[in-house]
């Protein structure tokens, strides 16, 4: 039996060696095989003078040791980025493309992405690309093309423009910093855009007012747009603030004040910030807008229907003998009976309905292509969000809601959620000539309802009416 015993590891001996063997050739062919660095990436397909983006990188085991992203062109290798130390296992490593410092041409190419680890491998594994991603340099600019435009423009008026922005993935038209959005507009083969734009009530000289195209590579072509502009002068008007209006009003549009706030104070809180917050809303209705007329023929102001209070008029606000506020009215106040019915100016979808701040009950109709009109201090409302309507609809009655006086409803034409004059609205000579002239020299379908636009070339400065009074 002790013989037997001592020759049982000469037996173990060999499987214990074949077991070593094995687990070493397993643990090193693990090492081996063990993936590398991972890289995803959002570069843009299309680049073009300047491109930017970001390559992430992740190390399975270990830490990222090298890294480097490169275009090749023609066979050559041109390096954007490149990383040469160990910064852990995850990098973000940002490329900036400036292609004619580069000395990239137009044309084909190929994003590279390279990228090793610091893991122990046996063998050394050869370097390959872990992107490579097919691009194109587009060095051209767009093409823009100014069809026609509204010739003579005025502070508080709206403008047409008309042109062609080919090879462009997104047109925009500003004035100054406001930007105002474009719409494909009549036969598709054309490929003309059109855009309504608004200019401000404090409208300077010498703004800029052009079509700025960007294609997909982020090329820009901008054209100026080339307008006459003529001078609108506007009313100014002061309103005395009594007690009871503040009694009346601040309480019921203010209801978080604290007892112990002055109701002037609270007063000045709702004429400043909530007018601030109403025109920020109207900016984003605004931009909900239906991508071609909804509209017929000229706007109509609801019958026997006084102007009160003319558009862009600057209130200065008295209490107590002594100014407190200074704001600019826009739109017109229409007085009428107590609770008239007020009609939709013209055909078109609700785009809003509801209390708006200073503004109570509003409705807000969408006419298309940007163009809007607002209905505001409403008692009751007939319509909601989404409904159609047609020229002359009742939308609801006036009242006394918001920041108002007597009954008498609050009326705006919108462009982009931008205030202009309704009169030019309501004139459809005005519509003729500012509005479907260049249609017809752009050789677009022209709206409908105003009549035929004469042949010689004509304008006129539309002055805004002076308004009966009422003193409050």
């Amino acid at each position: 039996m002790p013989q037997r015993a001592r020759k049982k590891p000469w037996f173990l001996f060999p499987l214990v060696l074949l077991l070593a063997v094995v687990g070493a050739v397993s643990y090193l062919g693990w090492r081996q095989y063990v993936p590398g660095v991972r890289a995803v990436t959002q570069a843009p397909r299309v680049i073009g003078h300047n491109a930017s983006f970001t390559v992430t990188l992740e190390a399975v085991r270990g830490n990222v040791r090298r890294a480097e992203v490169r275009i090749v062109q023609g066979g050559k290798p041109i390096t954007l980025a490149k990383s040469e130390t160990a910064v852990g296992p995850r990098l973000q490593l940002p490329v900036i493309v400036e292609s004619a410092a580069l000395g990239l041409k137009e044309g084909g190419a190929t994003l590279e992405v390279v990228a090793s680890d610091d893991f122990w491998r046996p063998l050394r594994v050869k370097e390959t690309a872990l992107i490579s991603q097919p691009i194109t340099i587009d060095l051209t600019p767009p093409r823009v093309e100014i069809l026609s435009s509204t010739r003579y423009v005025s502070p508080g008026g709206a403008v047409l423009i008309a042109f062609r922005a080919a090879d462009a993935s997104r047109v925009d038209v500003n004035i100054g910093a406001r930007t105002f959005p474009t719409f494909p507009y009549g036969p598709p083969d054309k490929g003309a855009r059109v855009a309504l734009i608004a200019l401000p009530w404090n409208f300077a000289a010498g703004t800029p007012l052009a079509v700025t195209a960007r294609d997909e590579a982020n090329n820009v072509a901008t054209r100026a747009v080339p307008a006459e502009l003529k001078p609108r002068p506007f009313p100014r008007d002061t309103i005395t603030l009594t007690d009871a209006f503040l009694q009346a009003k601040v309480p019921e549009l203010l209801p978080q004040r604290a007892p112990s706030q002055p109701l002037i104070d609270g007063f000045l809180v709702i004429n400043r910030d909530q007018r601030r917050q109403a025109e920020e809303e109207k900016i984003k209705i605004g931009a909900k807008t239906a991508d071609k007329p909804l509209w017929e023929g000229p706007f109509i102001q609801p019958r026997n229907t006084k102007v009160f209070s003319n558009f862009a008029e600057t209130r200065t606000y008295v209490y107590q003998g002594k100014s407190v506020d200074t704001q600019v009215h826009v739109g017109f106040d229409l007085a009428s009976t107590k609770l008239s019915p007020v009609p939709a100016a013209n055909a078109g979808q609700i785009a809003f309905t509801g209390p708006l701040t200073i503004y109570g009950n509003t409705v807000i109709v969408d006419h298309g292509l940007g163009l809007q009109t607002l209905y505001a201090h409403l008692s009751s409302i007939d319509v909601k969000p989404g409904d159609n309507v047609t020229k002359g609809q009742a939308l609801g009655r006036s009242g006394t809601t918001g920041l108002a006086v007597g009954d008498h409803l609050h009326f705006e034409v919108l462009v982009s959620g931008v205030s202009v004059t309704p009169i030019e609205w309501w004139d459809g000579k005005w519509i003729r000539d500012r509005v479907n002239k260049p249609l017809k020299q752009a050789g677009l379908p022209e709206i409908a309802g105003v009549g035929e636009v004469p042949d010689e070339p004509g304008g006129r400065s539309t002055a805004p009416p002076r308004p009966a009074r009422r003193r409050r």
